[in-house]
């Protein structure tokens, strides 16, 4: 960084750090024991939309891959979907103990995508947890960040954000929490949310 960026409040881009996602599982126990929030087995990434055959055989890359580490054929399907604002969404189900499984699901399909030349579309990825209350949680991995946030939806399009806050003090430990709160983006639609 430069003297004029400096002067003119420019910063550097953060480099994407993907083994930040292997902080989950010890966020996942703090989630629980503080606020008794549990994974509900569910974990997604998004990306910008790509047409053509490159991101197909990407996306069977992916689910090979994912059969050959569970040792069965065609055992952890990768659900493809895309949502209203037009995003893809990559989607793995386990169970819901079993978070550092989907984990490294969700690391594999973020690798997989970046070693690819699809990393420029990357946006988030998704691990979802829910409480006692049915109340759901997100905790939103920005690929362009860094950096985690999380993400609790309610009826109507609406956020808790008292608890989006409360969230954010527990797992400073845990994970590299995105400082800047506006860019803690509503992801509507989402799987399993």
């Amino acid at each position: 960084m430069g003297f004029l960026d400096a002067l003119l409040g420019r910063t550097k881009p953060v480099k994407p750090d993907l083994d930040q996602l292997f902080g989950l599982p010890s966020a996942a126990i703090t989630l629980e024991a503080a606020a008794g929030f549990k994974p509900t087995g569910v974990g997604s990434v998004c990306f910008a939309a790509v047409e053509g055959g490159a991101f197909a055989q990407i996306q069977q890359d992916v689910q090979a891959l994912l059969d050959a580490d569970s040792g069965t054929d065609g055992g952890r399907p990768i659900e493809s979907s895309r949502d209203s604002y037009g995003y893809t969404w990559l989607t793995s189900r386990h169970s819901p103990d079993d978070i550092v499984s989907l984990v490294n699901d969700v690391h594999a399909v973020n690798t997989a995508l970046e070693s690819t030349g699809f990393g420029p579309q990357l946006l988030c990825s998704l691990v979802n947890f829910t409480d006692a209350q049915q109340r759901k949680l997100a905790l939103v991995y920005l690929y362009k960040r860094g950096s985690f946030y999380p993400f609790a939806p309610l009826q109507g399009e609406k956020r808790d954000n008292p608890l989006e806050i409360q969230i954010k003090a527990m797992l400073g430990n845990d994970l590299r929490v995105e400082q800047e709160l506006n860019r803690w983006f509503p992801v509507w639609g989402a799987p399993g949310l």
